[in-house]
């Protein structure tokens, strides 16, 4: 093992004997569901615009995020194959275990179906110009250039239906995957959403605990006693 590796995991330690998530994992969390409910609702709105160059804009920054939701699905898998998740009160032997588990692989094989459609459909359309990844890395587009007319266009259609049928299961999956961690937390009164929540230092002092926030006061001196 790569003492690289072996030193992530220790500093994760700490964080998963308290069945929690790594500072790391919680930020991959957050950041790519807000992502993901953003990607949602700009992918129905766009359905509103008229054709022309706002719309074919608006497809563009859809894309391109799209393409750096791919990335950092992919760094969060390779970050959770460094540094393995918390064992915590989900993992208990029976079906819920076993449909959690499947959940969690249909997001991650959603964060790539998502956005290579999308690539797709913007490559079959033969656009004027290259997507960029978070704005900064051009991505050019698939060789589609040398495909008959014809054959980009069943490759933008079939590309279109996969890219909505997997929008419309992972806006189904979203709810659910809610639900379940409020059932977690509010009826089985176990630790799986407390793991996923980040951790919000206590800044206040208090006597006698084992933490403080400022250091101890100075006692006082026989000279100030009088």
């Amino acid at each position: 093992m790569k003492p690289w590796v072996q030193q992530w995991r220790e500093w994760s330690e700490s964080y998963r004997a308290r069945g929690k998530y790594t500072p790391v994992g919680v930020a991959f969390h957050w950041i790519m569901a807000a992502v993901v409910i953003f990607q949602l609702f700009s992918g129905w709105w766009m359905q509103r615009y008229l054709a022309g160059a706002d719309k074919l804009d608006a497809y563009a920054l859809h894309s391109e995020i799209g393409l750096t939701l791919l990335v950092m699905g992919a760094l969060r898998l390779l970050w959770r194959l460094i540094v393995p998740g918390p064992i915590n009160d989900a993992d208990t032997p029976g079906w819920p275990t076993k449909v959690a588990h499947a959940t969690h692989f249909l997001f991650y094989a959603l964060f790539a179906v998502l956005p290579i459609s999308g690539w797709m459909m913007w490559s079959a359309i033969q656009p004027a110009r290259d997507l960029n990844l978070a704005g900064l890395v051009p991505v050019p587009a698939m060789p589609f250039q040398d495909l008959s007319p014809e054959m980009q266009f069943r490759m933008l259609d079939l590309a279109g239906d996969v890219h909505v049928a997997a929008a419309i299961l992972l806006a189904g999956l979203i709810p659910l995957h809610v639900i379940a961690a409020l059932k977690h937390h509010f009826l089985d009164r176990d630790d799986v959403l407390e793991g996923m929540l980040p951790e919000v230092p206590d800044t206040h002092w208090h006597p006698g605990g084992p933490n403080y926030s400022r250091p101890d006061a100075p006692s006082p001196s026989r000279s100030d006693a009088g």
